[in-house]
């Protein structure tokens, strides 16, 4: 077991990655919440939804553990349920079944170009600094989503900014505080398993004081009775994809905006988080990078199977990184925790968001560091890099910031006279990030 993850190699060991494993968890298994509650808008029942994200994420995490072997988690993304639920559904009124049956083929396409060696290639095209500016960007989206979290940051009145500071005197928004301190302390006194510790502190701290002071604590699911229960019946939405408009110039759009949306946020990620885990080579290459990518890809074809939307590596494994982990034996530690979770789906819910957002918010701020390689001499590097960076954060997705700056790279080389400096891949990955904007403002329209 050791060799074959390569625990010397990698100077770690089993309690590192088995701690680093469930802080990944931890961070993440809202999404067990959270995916099935917004696909129940385009119909989806919430209960077999709940089965569907659970065995995709396993299945995929399982994946990236024992055939890629990095510390990578996979689950159904957030943005793409959205997308399904919002606009194919509820906008384009096409049923959940059809939008499936698009998740489906992109998932397919992904194995093949995978297999190909398309996905790697294409992934190599962006310059050393671009690729460090998915990582800033990518911190930067984290910060802000822990932030929100922690109830620091809320939604700005109406005709007033678009974000303004929350409640501070508010028991969720302090015990978050208090999480990011005590993170902050046990790091500072490189404390394993600082995060994974934190964040059962203050969800502990919460259920105490709501149990037994009465505090009233917005967001918080107290832990009532023994959180065990036999997972809901998955059936009726299991290989229920419906292709009767799926060939049709109409659901092109669609297609097309799943395949890049997946496509652009699993490359970011898959950059940000190996940068920050050390993995990328003198040429900020992820060796091997085929390999995770086909994880990704197999999960989506599951997941489309069993009922649930586009999967992809999770920004959150960061949060397991930070705590150590550097093989593929912490996935496999993830994996087998969303595997458990299908009989403690209340015990998944009762980790209130102010608990871990203060994960987020630290890891965010530790994946700053890579700011430092952007070239800030060369106008032609730093441009594209900002739209990268502010971008991914300030419209809340990453594939928008990441196309914005495959679409102004080769303008601003161009610019400068310095077109031979673009790759081919580059210009590829610029006419797919176009006509990501095209069709996405035609499925707006």
């Amino acid at each position: 077991m050791r060799r074959y993850f390569r625990f010397d190699e990698l100077g770690t060991n089993y309690r590192t990655e088995i701690l680093a494993g469930a802080t990944t968890f931890i961070t993440m298994a809202y999404i067990v919440v959270v995916n099935p509650l917004i696909l129940a808008g385009a119909g989806i029942p919430v209960g077999p939804s709940t089965v569907a994200t659970i065995l995709a994420a396993f299945v995929g995490t399982l994946l990236m553990g024992l055939y890629a072997r990095r510390p990578f988690a996979i689950a159904p993304y957030m943005g793409e349920n959205a997308f399904i639920a919002v606009t194919v559904v509820g906008t384009l009124g096409y049923t959940w079944q059809q939008g499936l049956a698009a998740i489906f083929i992109g998932g397919v396409l992904f194995v093949v170009i995978t297999l190909l060696k398309l996905r790697g290639w294409l992934a190599s095209a962006a310059s050393e600094s671009m690729k460090y500016s998915f990582v800033v960007g990518i911190g930067l989206f984290l910060t802000f989503i822990g932030l929100t979290d922690m109830g620091l940051v809320v939604p700005g009145a109406p005709g007033g900014p678009p974000v303004q500071l929350g409640d501070v005197t508010s028991a969720h928004v302090l015990l978050g505080v208090l999480g990011f301190f005590l993170m902050a302390g046990l790091m500072t006194l490189r404390v394993r398993g600082s995060i994974l510790i934190s964040v059962i502190v203050v969800t502990l701290l919460a259920n105490l004081l709501a149990a037994v002071f009465g505090v009233d604590i917005p967001l918080l699911k107290p832990l009532r009775g023994v959180p065990i229960s036999l997972p809901p019946d998955p059936t009726p939405i299991m290989f229920k994809l419906d292709f009767g408009r799926v060939f049709t110039w109409g659901f092109v759009p669609v297609l097309l905006v799943v395949f890049l949306m997946d496509f652009m946020d699993t490359m970011a990620t898959l950059i940000g988080v190996s940068a920050r885990a050390g993995f990328l080579d003198e040429h900020g290459n992820l060796p091997e990078i085929e390999k995770p990518m086909l994880a990704d890809a197999i999960a989506t074809v599951v997941g489309a199977l069993c009922g649930t939307t586009t999967t992809g590596t999770y920004i959150e494994s960061a949060a397991g990184i930070e705590e150590g982990g550097r093989s593929g034996f912490a996935s496999v530690v993830t994996a087998l925790l969303f595997l458990v979770a299908l009989f403690f789906c209340k015990f998944v819910e009762a980790v209130p968001p102010f608990a871990y957002g203060p994960a987020l918010v630290m890891v965010g701020m530790l994946m700053m560091k890579p700011v430092t390689n952007i070239k800030f001499d060369d106008l032609t590097e730093v441009v594209p890099c900002f739209a990268v960076i502010v971008l991914m954060s300030f419209t809340y997705n990453m594939g928008v910031g990441m196309t914005a700056g495959f679409v102004l790279y080769p303008l601003v080389k161009a610019v400068a006279g310095r077109v031979r400096e673009v790759t081919l891949p580059m210009w590829v990955l610029s006419g797919l990030s176009l006509l990501f904007y095209v069709f996405h403002y035609f499925l707006k329209a």
